[in-house]
């Protein structure tokens, strides 16, 4: 049988989630005749390629092919995976995520009926471990406080979006709009996806479409990849300043309000009292969030986690926002 679906896989040094990626790869409803998995591996230093080795060895009905990534950037993977693809059908997918079943026949049912020209689904944020701080941070990652409205984190009804995590598109897309932007280290799906639009494309969110997908682990991790995003999403804003939306906007205003309301107080006392009030109603939120939270899953370890992880993915992105718009792309 033909190849009709491609799934496109970003890697590197990713030897603990791999192997459950692919073993749900494997469970997919899809035929796997007509599926193929290219990973995309970005010089790993771990035991990435001996886990991907095992698993086709134990798989052989599956197609998988680990291609090389030298740029170790995740667009570059997402066009060397795109370049050697044979399906009719592109499906990005991450190390870290874990499909369900019928993720990929859903996918291209969608794209089938025309749709959409890119499709995808709402994540099952889980934490990647069992530490307090782990659960905490997946807790947070799902919570509309934290993360605004996007839908596929928080769920959502089926509708038109400005963009998807792990899109499914077709070849001829690409064709139509270009590759991946390997300017921008991250922020690269939404920049194809605001290139989609710009096109007259349409991007579909299906909440039936699911995947697991593992939230970091520390908080180090979580402010390290939230400065990313802030970073790369202001030098993508320099040019689609109109795609700027209220959620992405706010933390960088309440990190400068942070920074220069204690400064205006030096010259006008009042404004001082202001600073107060906005650090008391933002700390008060996130710490009735985190009993709102604590209740519901029954962790009490909650009350005091989600707070700060919360507070770290604002003051982040936030602070990494407005450096990286008065700054040159760095990597």
């Amino acid at each position: 049988m033909p190849i009709q679906v491609s799934v496109v896989v970003p890697c590197r040094n990713e030897e603990k989630t791999i192997r459950l990626l692919l073993e749900a790869l494997a469970q997919q409803t899809f035929p796997q005749a007509e599926m193929e998995v290219l990973i995309a591996d970005g010089l790993s230093e771990d035991g990435t390629r001996d886990v991907i080795a095992e698993f086709q060895t134990e798989h052989p009905d599956l197609q998988v092919h680990v291609l090389e990534n030298p740029n170790r950037i995740i667009p570059a993977a997402l066009n060397v995976g795109i370049a050697a693809a044979q399906g009719e059908y592109i499906l990005r997918m991450d190390a870290h995520a874990i499909p369900r079943p019928d993720y990929v026949a859903r996918c291209v049912e969608v794209l089938q009926a025309r749709q959409a020209e890119n499709v995808g689904g709402v994540w099952e944020i889980q934490p990647q471990n069992e530490s307090w701080i782990a659960r905490s941070i997946a807790a947070a990652a799902a919570h509309p406080i934290a993360v605004g409205d996007a839908g596929y984190r928080i769920g959502s009804q089926a509708g038109y979006v400005d963009t998807v995590p792990f899109g499914a598109f077709r070849r001829e897309l690409i064709e139509r709009i270009g590759l991946f932007d390997e300017r921008l280290l991250t922020n690269e799906d939404y920049e194809f996806n605001t290139r989609i639009r710009q096109s007259g494309g349409r991007i579909w969110l299906d909440p039936q479409i699911r995947s697991v997908y593992f939230a970091r682990g520390s908080l180090s991790d979580l402010a390290k990849q939230y400065w990313r995003y802030g970073y790369w999403k202001a030098q993508m804003l320099k040019r689609y300043p109109k795609t700027l939306r209220m959620r992405q906007a706010l933390p960088p205003i309440f990190v400068l309000s942070l920074i220069l309301l204690p400064i205006l107080s030096l010259i006008f006392q009042p404004v001082f009292t202001v600073w107060l009030i906005e650090l008391g109603i933002y700390l008060v939120t996130l710490i009735l969030v985190g009993i709102q939270l604590a209740i519901q899953k029954k962790d009490a370890a909650l009350t005091l986690g989600v707070p700060l992880a919360i507070a770290t993915m604002h003051l982040s992105w936030g602070a990494a926002l407005l450096v990286g718009s008065l700054s040159s792309p760095r990597s």
